[in-house]
């Protein structure tokens, strides 16, 4: 196996910095930071550079995007029979072959959510199917977002993952990262760009490093479990949607708290614990992390970002891979995104599914002292399906305290199936669907004790 080592003994024993080299890292990652990882008010909210630029460009397409998203949803799965069935030369090995030479299971995936988009927007077919609740939810509210937000991310993520910031940060900190996490130093640009922009960006990049040799497979499937959390802009939407915004600082303080000690101990436990420290195969290689030897912490992080920099892909294979990352987003996440996401709805919605696995909920509820117990133990696990499925739920909750609570956990749990749970599965990182529920079973536990605790000691 080779190694990409990143140590002292690639750079100059001098450690003396070129000023090309330099500005080859501040400046492209200076931008990145500036797109992904800069907050800022817009009116009454809070969003980031990339926020804005997908948020305009979902204005200027507007009732168009759920039609675009349909054209997308069933291009997949036409190039998907043409790669099967002709076996053209051109996907026969490589990006392509990986995108669209798939097995049964994805293909019937692919089938599915592009057949649940053009019955909900033909609105054809059975109505649990093509309710506003369910398939309109998918194709009308969270496509749209998915379509220019992940269209901007792909575009735009090399200015912070391919230019040294991911080593610059990841120099600096890693002590206290292996200390506390067990985990690189570079992976505090996942949790950072999660909470500043979006969970989908932080394991967006999560999915590039593990494939590019830089995280094991713990360490992959740790950080895009328990570092990956929604963003303030969607926070502040869950405060303002059940009625607790004039608790916003109380609310995120809470959700922070209760993250971290969650990410303290869930990946101490099966089955994250039971992940192997090895890496991708096809990339064949590792980060290799040694000593500073004689450079201060802050220069030897920098002549790592250097280093980083000088090696980044030209503007043609930087504008290529971009491209190649928006039609894997596009034509191979997107459909099963709306196939699981549409499921999940039914199954919420039409069923009394999570109502029944809930009632083991309502004692516990009752013992942390959180009112209407029975009527938000379903709230408690319906976030397994659709992140904004609590906050719902929590609408016809009288009780602040419940809502509070609710709301919190909602942010801490992490693993939802209409997207993030999508988007892990869809990956490479090795996580199965009953692990990635495990998971959420386990942060719940965790972190619901300690969010009512913090609500009935410091705000009610």
């Amino acid at each position: 196996m080779s190694s990409l080592d990143t140590t002292p003994g690639n750079t100059p024993t001098n450690g003396s910095l070129s000023l090309k080299g330099l500005l080859k890292f501040l400046i492209p990652s200076l931008i990145g930071v500036s797109l992904f990882l800069v907050p800022f008010a817009v009116g009454d909210t809070i969003n980031i550079g990339m926020g804005l630029m997908a948020d305009g460009l979902k204005a200027l397409l507007g009732d168009a995007l759920p039609a675009i998203a349909v054209f997308v949803l069933s291009l997949s799965v036409l190039i998907t029979l043409l790669v099967k069935v002709a076996k053209p030369s051109w996907a026969r090995q490589g990006v392509w072959h990986d995108m669209f030479d798939v097995g049964p299971v994805w293909f019937g995936m692919r089938l599915l959510g592009a057949l649940f988009a053009l019955m909900t927007f033909f609105q054809f077919g059975p109505q649990f199917i093509t309710a506003s609740f369910t398939g309109g939810v998918m194709l009308n509210d969270l496509a749209p977002v998915l379509l220019t937000f992940f269209f901007f991310a792909a575009l735009l993520l090399p200015f912070l993952v391919d230019f040294g910031f991911m080593e610059f940060i990841g120099s600096l900190v890693r002590k206290p990262f292996r200390i506390i996490f067990g985990l690189p130093g570079r992976s505090a640009i996942d949790a950072t760009a999660s909470w500043m922009g979006s969970g989908t960006v932080g394991v967006l990049i999560t999915t590039q490093q593990y494939e590019r040799g830089y995280y094991s497979r713990r360490e992959a499937s740790v950080i895009a479990t328990n570092f990956s959390i929604v963003s303030i802009a969607f926070a502040l939407l869950i405060t303002s949607f059940v009625d607790i915004n004039h608790l916003f600082v109380e609310f995120y303080l809470t959700v922070v708290v209760a993250g971290l000690i969650a990410a303290l101990i869930v990946p101490r436990l099966p089955p994250l614990s039971r992940k192997p420290d090895t890496y991708h195969e096809p990339v064949g290689c590792q980060l290799v992390e040694k000593g500073t030897g004689d450079m201060g912490v802050f220069r030897f992080s920098l002549q790592q970002a250097v280093n980083r920099a000088e090696k980044a892909p030209g503007p043609r294979e930087l504008a290529r891979n971009a491209l190649f990352n928006v039609a894997d987003i596009f034509l191979a996440l997107l459909p099963l995104v709306m196939a699981i996401g549409t499921v999940a709805l039914i199954l919420a919605e039409f069923t009394p599914l999570f109502t029944w696995l809930s009632y083991p909920m309502v004692p516990v509820l009752e013992l942390l002292r959180i009112p209407e117990a029975e009527a938000a133990a379903p709230a408690t696990l319906v976030g397994f399906a659709d992140m904004f499925l609590p906050a719902v739920l929590a609408t016809n909750i009288e009780s602040e305290l419940t809502r509070f609570v609710i709301a919190c956990l909602s942010l801490t749990q992490l693993i939802y199936m209409s997207e993030i749970g999508a988007l892990l599965m869809k990956s490479k990182i090795p996580l199965k669907f009953w692990e990635l529920l495990v998971i959420f079973l386990l942060r719940t536990a965790i972190t619901l004790p300690i969010i009512a605790f913090m609500a009935h000691t410091f705000f009610f």
